[in-house]
């Protein structure tokens, strides 16, 4: 498990897609500094310019989006965030949407100006908010999957228990063995793929997070989701083309959240996708890409 290759695995997830694999498709990374002795990273997906940019959720990582990226077959970029991934991590630990809205706007200024469409889930979707408020020359149309700005520290309980809940000093074995335990309907390939993209191993040989959420305790990862409820004030005040995803089983986004984005928004477009949980790049990447596709059509 010590050589990781992490472009290696996506001929896998295609025979999956039921996609044809004649040659691996042009993916890279790219590095862009965003503050002095700190990073953000992308995969930067086809070697026309990005038309789309998509942000992953808390303790993610930019491959959450392969199988979408897979399925579109449209150049894209999908970022790591701020402390996730291959990005660097903050010193002051702060990945609220905000801050990370500001080291996103230096990465897509740099990768991906033109792009057509930003697309975020759960802390990325809230972050991407941020990043229209803030930066409206880059985002032309908005996609939230599975967040609102209503989504508060109870819907990101699950996520900081699964994240702690983690076996310490850890081989890969018994990381995986937790993780096929802890989610729901596990796929073994999927989570085994996951976890090679979300964790590394140390110098001992013992494997922890990538990302930064791996070393906060409880309460500090569900305070970056009490910075969430602001952000409705800037969703109200935008005006680009907006589509909200939901999953079908996923409890994140209320009725309540619905009813207060339709007062805002009435022109908002609003998708549920069923047989879904939060993570709808991950159990639905189909339908979500047929719905990229068709709002960037519109």
């Amino acid at each position: 498990m010590s050589c990781y290759d992490e472009f290696a695995l996506l001929q896998e997830q295609a025979a999956e897609l039921g996609l044809p694999w004649d040659r691996p498709p042009a993916v890279r990374r790219e590095f862009v500094e965003v503050a002095p002795n700190r990073r953000l990273s992308a995969l930067v997906w086809g070697r026309r310019p990005a038309e789309l940019v998509l942000l992953h959720g808390g303790a993610q990582n930019a491959h959450t989006w392969d199988s979408v990226a897979l399925l579109l077959g449209r150049p894209l970029m999908a970022v790591d965030l701020p402390g996730h991934g291959h990005s660097d991590w903050r010193l002051d630990r702060d990945y609220t949407p905000r801050a990370n809205a500001a080291d996103v706007a230096t990465a897509v200024q740099s990768l991906a100006p033109e792009a057509r469409l930003v697309a975020g889930m759960s802390l990325g979707g809230v972050t991407a908010i941020a990043l229209m408020a803030a930066y409206p020359e880059l985002v032309r149309r908005l996609v939230l999957v599975d967040v609102t700005p209503g989504c508060n520290a109870i819907d990101a309980r699950p996520i900081a228990t699964f994240v702690r809940g983690a076996p310490r000093r850890a081989t890969f074995e018994q990381l995986l063995e937790y993780a096929t335990a802890a989610l729901p309907e596990p796929r073994p390939a999927s989570i085994r793929r996951g976890l090679l993209h979300n964790a590394k191993a140390d110098e001992h040989g013992s494997w922890t997070w990538r990302h930064h959420l791996g070393s906060f305790d409880e309460e500090e990862v569900l305070s970056v989701a009490d910075s969430f409820p602001p952000l409705w004030h800037c969703l109200a005040q935008g005006r680009v083309p907006l589509m909200l995803v939901r999953g079908g089983r996923s409890p994140a986004v209320s009725a309540a959240d619905v009813s207060q984005l339709r007062e805002i928004r009435p022109d908002a477009r609003i998708e549920v996708v069923e047989d879904a949980g939060h993570s709808i790049q991950g159990d639905q990447p189909r339908r979500l890409a047929e719905l990229l596709e068709q709002f960037l059509a519109q």
